[in-house]
């Protein structure tokens, strides 16, 4: 049974919601609804909305919002953030090695094949020295949880994590719809990340910045299905949004084409993948990057967040490592648990998963968004039999793990109040210090039964709360 973060299974109310219940209480019973219809609208009118790739009609779609917070309590925060910190600190600590001296793989820790046959490491990037040793600038950690006391990653995401935009504007929704209950609540704040944000972006400089580094947001474009977040964020910090066309190389340098003339650049944050981010080095047909930008990178004239490479950190075959890297490189016990994963080249493994396909979720190591993968316990008899020719035709390209029962937290639905399952992505910005916001985005899987959260299956959004002090 799914453990209920708001009800104990005796009935009562556990501590962080006791004051969220009493202001529920007393309600009109149609004011969540309305409250929820006036979101809509206002999103709506925002432009808060995404794309599915794939969709014939392509049209835009509105990611559900529910106006019921998910409350997490100021120890439960104290655990979780210790713990994404001392994760990233490791994850950074090893993409520094990887691309140098190897050490780990020397000393047989995570095997050397698993690493040069994986499709994400990049030699290009090796005897690379980045700006502070830091490589993901920005991380994702989805988190879930289980128990009172049972939280699990369920995976790292360092490439471009997208959803922090979520993550603000439902906060000030909230707020605006609901003043009351920040009166009643003491909810840590959430609105200075684009501050914390351009902070660490600026302090990871390359050592030929002179003065006052430029920082600039670099999108695919408009069409992107993320557009509207890196507008955001570019104007909640206050920095030019940019494309590849907009950028230039010259004299060893990256430069920003203005009305005023050119623009020496100093960090870009991207959120184009390594492939398309320069086409005399990656991708030749890319009209996305900018030619020549990898020499300038190699050579110290300009830093990209997150840096060319991460991707081998967060593939879902490397998560597996992560608690080995945890004591290798920090000499530390991981705080927070991996969620049990079997690695299907291996033959035991395998030979397991496959028995038991129909108990099992089953992912593309490279996979994101919920696609690539097999949730067994919801999946018809041709769906599984599908999903093991997959896996027999190439097993390395799949992990497997058990079905966890995510926990529930109360959300709004057509019936009213309900539980529904939920996770958590927290983000943990990595330059001059390595910190997160008290916070994170909330998804929830609006159908009842389901444990898919993601936007693009179907999934919604919550405000998460963090309470700065904990109730008696």
């Amino acid at each position: 049974m799914a453990y209920d973060e708001m009800k104990s299974s005796a009935g009562g109310v556990r501590g962080p919601y006791r004051a969220y219940e009493n202001w529920l209480l007393s309600l009109p019973p149609d004011l969540l609804r309305r409250k929820h219809e006036e979101a809509d609208m206002l999103f709506r009118r925002l432009g808060i909305t995404f794309a599915v790739y794939g969709d014939q009609d392509g049209t835009e779609r509105l990611i559900p919002f529910d106006t019921v917070p998910r409350i997490i309590s100021a120890k439960e925060w104290t655990h979780l953030s210790t713990g994404c910190c001392q994760r990233v600190r490791a994850l950074n600590a090893f993409l520094n090695d990887l691309y140098h001296g190897q050490d780990i793989l020397k000393a047989g820790i995570i095997p050397k094949a698993h690493i040069m046959g994986n499709g994400m490491f990049r030699p290009e990037m090796q005897g690379v020295d980045v700006a502070r040793d830091v490589y993901v600038h920005v991380a994702g950690i989805d988190l879930v949880r289980t128990g009172e006391n049972d939280f699990y990653v369920l995976e790292d995401n360092l490439r471009s994590p997208s959803g922090v935009s979520y993550m603000l504007e439902n906060r000030a929704m909230m707020m605006r719809l609901f003043p009351d209950l920040f009166a009643r609540h003491r909810v840590a704040a959430v609105d200075d990340y684009p501050d914390i944000l351009i902070k660490n972006l600026r302090s990871v400089a390359p050592a030929k910045c002179k003065g006052d580094p430029t920082v600039v947001m670099m999108t695919p474009g408009y069409y992107n299905s993320a557009y509207f977040e890196h507008a955001f964020l570019a104007e909640q910090m206050g920095i030019e949004l940019v494309e590849g066309r907009d950028l230039f190389v010259s004299d060893g340098l990256v430069w920003m084409r203005t009305t005023t003339g050119p623009k020496r650049v100093d960090v870009i944050y991207r959120r184009i993948d390594d492939d398309f981010m320069d086409p005399d080095a990656f991708n030749p047909d890319s009209s996305l990057g900018v030619r020549g930008l990898l020499e300038v990178y190699r050579k110290g004239g300009v830093t990209l967040a997150n840096a060319i490479g991460t991707g081998v950190a967060d593939d879902k075959a490397t998560y597996t490592y992560v608690p080995e890297m945890i004591r290798f490189y920090l000499g530390e016990e991981p705080i927070l648990n991996n969620v049990p994963t079997w690695r299907l080249e291996r033959e035991d493994e395998r030979k397991y998963v496959l028995e038991h396909l129909a108990e099992l979720v089953v992912k593309e190591v490279q996979g994101a968004g919920g696609y690539g993968m097999l949730v067994g316990p919801t999946s018809t008899k041709q769906q599984i039999e599908e999903f093991r020719l997959r896996i027999l035709a190439n097993p390395s390209n799949y992990i497997a793990q058990p079905t966890l029962a995510l926990s529930t937290v109360p959300t709004l639905v057509e019936q009213g109040i309900a539980p529904r399952h939920v996770d958590l992505r927290p983000y943990v910005l990595a330059g001059e210090t390595v910190t997160l916001v008290p916070g994170g985005l909330t998804r929830v899987a609006l159908t009842e039964g389901s444990l898919v959260v993601n936007s693009s299956q179907g999934g919604g959004t919550k405000d998460t709360w963090v309470l700065e002090n904990d109730p008696c």
